[in-house]
């Protein structure tokens, strides 16, 4: 079996991904023909098709592209199926606190870390050909789980939440935390400073979303270990680009 994000991240890896929404299967083929480590779809501002993002996560696995899907809030039997299709991982948004990280947790794992409904039956087992024991020590050994911190409150208790057992990382939403900080709030930037410089947040790997190369070497730079382009802003900047007389 090839090695999972999740090995690679314990391994010290940096990697680089991007996000698309649905339907987007062309530009999932290409960005696994370009050479990214993987593909976030995102099924929180797309549309949460099960059997569309059936398709999006088979064709990344036929190029050995790992696929992560971004849930809505709250949506865990979305993570449960999308993994049970072969997404090597879910990247949950608004997680507010320790106890919705355990539950996210229960939810996208096998027992006895989670509570999530075992078969081997779904693509993820290959329709049964695998045997119970080995599906389990698959899920067990790829199963990558992102918290989102999007909120000053979810900011301050990142160490509580990174520190559960079964979360692997955490991105921060900044469009998000924007929204959601009153006047009397600190500042997006000094929340991200805070949030960085919080030696609770260490253990884990730190996910940035970024805009092009240049960002995604400050962020490498900065302490990220996972960077995440985001394709709809890449495609958007050319367009624009092109449109120029």
């Amino acid at each position: 079996m090839t090695t999972s994000l999740k090995e690679r991240l314990r391994a010290g890896d940096k990697l680089a991904g991007a996000l698309v929404r649905m339907p987007s299967e062309d530009v999932v083929e290409m960005l696994a023909v370009a050479g990214l480590d993987f593909v976030l779809v995102d099924c929180e501002h797309g549309p949460a098709d099960v059997g569309s993002l059936r398709h999006h996560i088979a064709l990344a696995q036929v190029h050995g592209m790992p696929v992560l899907v971004r849930i809505g809030e709250g949506e865990h039997h979305l993570a449960a199926r999308a993994l049970d299709q072969g997404a090597q991982g879910i990247v949950a948004p608004h997680v507010e606190s320790a106890a919705e990280a355990e539950a996210l947790v229960r939810a996208v794992h096998f027992p006895p870390l989670g509570t999530r409904g075992f078969a081997t039956y779904p693509r993820a087992g290959r329709f049964g050909t695998v045997t119970a024991a080995g599906h389990r020590a698959a899920a067990e050994r790829s199963t990558l789980v992102i918290a989102m911190l999007e909120s000053p409150a979810a900011i301050a208790g990142a160490a509580e939440i990174v520190s559960v057992a079964g979360i692997d990382g955490y991105l921060v939403g900044t469009a998000d935390l924007a929204a959601s900080r009153r006047d009397d709030d600190p500042s997006v930037a000094e929340l991200l400073a805070a949030v960085r410089a919080d030696r609770g947040t260490a253990s884990v790997a730190r996910v940035d979303l970024v805009s092009g190369v240049d960002g995604a070497a400050a962020a490498f730079g900065g302490g990220a270990q996972v960077v995440v382009h985001n394709v709809a802003d890449v495609v958007m900047r050319t367009f624009r680009e092109l449109s120029l007389h």
